[in-house]
């Protein structure tokens, strides 16, 4: 336990700001985390950070050193080394056993080391999530530990992986839900302007008319003097039409992609800003504590979207190049036609022709705009049905798992009933479903929804009997659990959680806490590792 000694008798005094927390934190940052709620308040980032422990940190190059050694009991078992510092560029420290990484390999490499993995998904910070309970939405939801944004088929890539179940296509059936969900939001545009069965309909009376039209105009029998000139402009007439046919295709593919533009722009100016202020004011009446502030929240939810916009207008410039170069032609093409046009003016029956060939423009360019959109309706419409007949393949090769993850949920429940029955009286069970979009764990207790206090027992509970489900499996895990605000559950809980049961499991249950919160009856010697107070704080500056 870190143990903060202050005295919460003393009114003048509190347990507030001496770095008990701060120690799961800078583990965390060793794991991966960036490091910013060391001395940044999540909830308060607007009103700057603390500048006497950052500028602590960055200008005496602190470098945080953690050693994650398999067996503690053996001198000689297997170490990574892990070493951070908090500054940046070349100046920057980041070490796994001596080796430099960058961010992106960083993460890949501890999830190789610690889990045995290279899949991709789910993240090493995802799968360590319920390891480090220090912000308060880890410690509110026992399993429903990542950012409150987080996509249904990602907590059951991680739930699969957690109960040793890995999923090779996680990372596909996650991709393949984006690219559903980009099809979907064209096809929303499409039909704004028009659905499929009006564009294949209104194409049936284009072409009645085109067809009409290219009879009468081939009735025309004009003096043999023009036929040569009248053949060589009905050709340019016709490389003008199929050119205007091919800008109104660009310029629709264009405008598709302005028009996502300025829905992203003003995604992230108005309706989302509201509805994540929403969501935020929401979960702050259930958590007045929240420490994810509504701008972080904000910017997270907008660099997706800045991330989105700029991938759907990397082809603009190709496409407004392509405009320019076909206007180009058609400008040399007109020059040439009204030459021709010229030397047939004589002719009677050319100003009647040259009515025709204007109306069939007309009706060949609201051919080519309809062909364009009915071309982009079958596309999406195919690419849904190839995505979703992935989706399913991958889903039906999930669902062949079910009797496995049945069965270890059963081997988990073992150990997380038991527990539970010696905290509470009470059996919790871990249980899941099944619906469209895959499976989800569930807990459930006889009583009800627990309390505050009973949740944090829920919680440990949960984290603990996961590393007893885990080594009976041999599933590789971190045998560790940072668990803050531990107060809050019921002295007779904390006694049979530090007497009882950690002392039983292959585990390190690290608790800051305030020794005046702690039961009589814990030998808070036997447990502690470090002391802290207001006039020991961890950051002596």
């Amino acid at each position: 336990m870190i143990i903060d000694e202050t005295k919460t008798s003393d009114r003048k005094e509190s347990g507030n700001n001496v770095g008990k927390t701060t120690v799961l934190r800078l583990i965390d940052f060793c794991l991966g985390g960036k490091g910013e709620n060391i001395y940044k308040d999540p909830e308060f980032k607007e009103k700057g950070s603390n500048t006497i422990i950052e500028n602590f940190l960055k200008n005496n190059n602190v470098i945080i050193t953690l050693v994650l050694k398999e067996d503690l009991e053996l001198e000689a078992s297997n170490e990574i080394v892990i070493r951070r510092n908090f500054l940046s560029s070349k100046n920057k420290i980041q070490e796994i056993n001596g080796e430099r990484f960058n961010n992106k390999d960083f993460l890949k490499k501890l999830k190789e080391l610690i889990f045995n993995s290279k899949s991709p998904k789910p993240t090493f910070r995802q799968i360590i999530a319920k390891n480090i309970r220090d912000e308060k939405s880890r410690l509110i939801n026992t399993i429903k530990v990542l950012h409150p944004t987080t996509k249904h088929e990602e907590y059951e890539a991680l739930y699969f992986f957690w109960l040793g179940i890995p999923i090779d296509e996680a990372e596909r059936k996650q991709q393949l839900h984006s690219l559903i969900k980009i099809e979907e939001d064209l096809q929303r545009r499409l039909k704004k302007e028009y659905t499929l069965s009006q564009i294949e309909q209104s194409l049936i009376i284009i072409n009645r008319n085109i067809e009409q039209l290219e009879k009468k105009k081939a009735q025309f029998n004009l003096n043999e003097d023009y036929e040569s000139d009248l053949e060589k402009l009905n050709h340019i007439k016709a490389k003008i039409n199929r050119l205007s046919t091919q800008i109104s295709q660009l310029e629709l593919r264009k405008d598709l992609i302005l028009e996502s533009k300025v829905e992203l722009e003003e995604e992230i100016a108005n309706i989302d800003v509201e509805q994540i202020k929403y969501l935020y004011s929401e979960a702050k009446i259930l958590v007045p504590d929240l420490q994810k502030s509504f701008e972080d929240t904000l910017k997270f939810h907008n660099e997706m979207l800045i991330e989105k916009k700029n991938y759907i207008t990397k082809e603009l410039p190709g496409i407004e190049n392509q405009i320019k170069n076909i206007n180009q032609e058609i400008k040399s093409l007109i020059s040439q036609e009204k030459k021709l046009s010229e030397l047939l003016q004589k002719s009677g029956a050319l100003e009647e022709l040259e009515k025709i060939v204007l109306e069939l423009n007309k009706y060949y360019e609201q051919k080519g705009n309809l062909e364009e959109q009915k071309r982009l309706w079958n596309q999406t419409i195919s690419n849904i049905e190839k995505y979703k007949g992935e989706l399913n393949s991958i889903d039906k090769n999930i669902t062949s798992k079910e009797d496995l993850l049945n069965e270890r949920i059963t081997i988990f429940n073992k150990y997380f009933s038991s527990i539970s029955q010696k905290l509470y009286g009470e059996q919790f069970v871990l249980s899941y479903d099944k619906n469209e979009k895959g499976f989800e764990l569930n807990i459930s207790t006889i009583s009800g929804n627990p309390g505050t206090g009973k949740k944090k027992g829920q919680i440990a509970a949960f984290d603990l009997a996961y590393i007893q489900f885990a080594d009976e499996l041999g599933i590789n895990c971190l045998h560790f659990i940072l668990h803050d605000q531990i107060e809050n559950v019921h002295d007779n809980q904390i006694t049979s959680l530090l007497n009882e049961i950690v002392s039983n499991i292959n585990c390190q249950y690290v608790l800051p806490v305030l020794r005046d919160k702690l039961p009589e009856d814990v030998d808070v010697d036997k447990y502690r590792i470090l002391s802290l107070s207001q006039k020991e704080k961890l950051f002596k500056i």
